[in-house]
């Protein structure tokens, strides 16, 4: 399967062309992503939103403090009333305990089918509360306000709404697109400097599932994204966020294209499961997956050496890990049968041609295993 056509290029976006709002565009369905400084406190962010409805901020108990004000006063412009659950963070708390909180929170508010909730906080908060919004009365409007880099890069769009179950990560959920996307770079200011690192994981996966321009662009700037170089992170959350648009106008449900944006999960959803979740970041867990799946493609006859030694370099050198933990390989391989992706009881992997240029495909179970042994687990 081959990348999208005609990506726009990183080189056009350091020419500065303004993406401060990127179109997702699924017929009936499509929604803004606005990509700006100062955006929860605006209250022109909201005026596409009903004036007469109930609103209910979901957050966590590291956002909320920080940012739940800004954005609840400006609703309060709005809708008839506001309501605000703060959960408690983590990805080990993205279960059905949460959801409930949730679900109790838009019943003592009075809300029907018209409710709105607004899920400000990072890649947990965003799929819990898209899952409570796409459960409660069978569906209800969501706008998702992502704080941390992986959440604007890859999570906050494309409606994947999920909670995890002991057996595998993201096994509970559906399909339920966002009415909004609200990225506001000021939240990156705040960010623990391992969170930002986890979400260049998911920079560096796009680049290299879809766009090889962009994986360059990556190479060149990794440096100054590190440094939280404004311009830089700003850059490349618009063509992150482009990328995946076009990717998800395309193939809603992940019925095919949009399957190669899972590179590094399938390894990376077992590290996390059989580590405890929360133990690693989800990006982490999927640094550490890319480089086994560059280094499955390369056995397996895609990627050439030299582009697997590239790929693995990049993550390293951005601060992810390379190495499993000495888990047991057996037991890696036995989680990855619950992989959503799986097929007839095998998995199947994300795959590089090269370099910007992903498939999807079965591999033998020895070539897997041979993987997992070689990267750090245990026999």
């Amino acid at each position: 399967m081959s990348a999208i056509a005609a990506p726009v290029s990183a080189a056009s976006l350091l020419q500065g062309m303004p993406f401060d709002r990127i179109r997702v565009d699924i017929d009936e369905r499509g929604y803004d992503i606005l990509i700006g400084t100062g955006l929860l406190g605006d209250p022109a962010t909201y005026l596409s939103l009903p004036a007469d409805a109930v609103a209910v901020v979901v957050s966590n108990t590291t956002v909320a403090p920080l940012f739940a004000d800004r954005v609840t006063s400006c609703l309060r412009g709005r809708f008839r009333s506001v309501g605000q659950v703060t959960l408690e963070d983590g990805e080990s708390h993205k279960a059905w305990p949460a959801v409930e909180r949730i679900f109790d929170a838009l019943l003592a508010t009075g809300a029907d089918r018209r409710a709105w909730l607004f899920a400000l906080g990072g890649g947990v908060v965003g799929d819990l509360t898209g899952f409570a919004a796409a459960c409660y009365m069978r569906g209800i409007a969501y706008v998702q306000m992502p704080t941390t880099l992986l959440a604007q890069v890859d999570s906050s769009v494309g409606g994947k709404t999920a909670i995890n179950h002991p057996l595998g990560k993201n096994l509970i959920g559906a399909f339920h697109q966002p009415r909004l996307v609200v990225a506001d770079l000021e939240t990156l200011a705040t960010l623990p400097q391992r969170e930002l690192v986890a979400g260049l994981a998911e920079v560096i996966k796009i680049g290299a599932a879809a766009d090889a321009a962009f994986f360059d662009w990556i190479e060149a700037n990794l440096d100054r994204m590190l440094g939280r170089d404004t311009q830089a992170l700003a850059l490349a959350i618009r063509k992150s966020c482009t990328l995946k648009a076009e990717i998800v106008r395309r193939d809603e449900k992940e019925a095919g294209l949009r399957a190669i944006l899972n590179l590094g999960h399938t390894f990376g959803h077992a590290i996390e499961a059989a580590t405890g979740f929360g133990a690693w970041l989800h990006g982490e867990a999927v640094g550490c997956g890319m480089v086994l799946a560059a280094d499955l493609s390369r056995r397996w006859g895609g990627l050439d050496a030299n582009g697997a030694a590239r790929f693995a370099a990049l993550v390293e050198r951005a601060g992810l890990p390379v190495r499993l933990p000495p888990l047991p390989a057996a037991r890696l391989a036995e989680l990855m049968l619950h992989d959503k992706k799986a097929e007839g009881g095998a998995p199947r992997f994300v795959l590089l041609d090269a370099l910007g240029r992903a498939k999807v495909a079965a591999v033998e179970e020895r070539l897997v295993l041979d993987v997992l042994r070689d990267g750090g687990a245990t026999h």
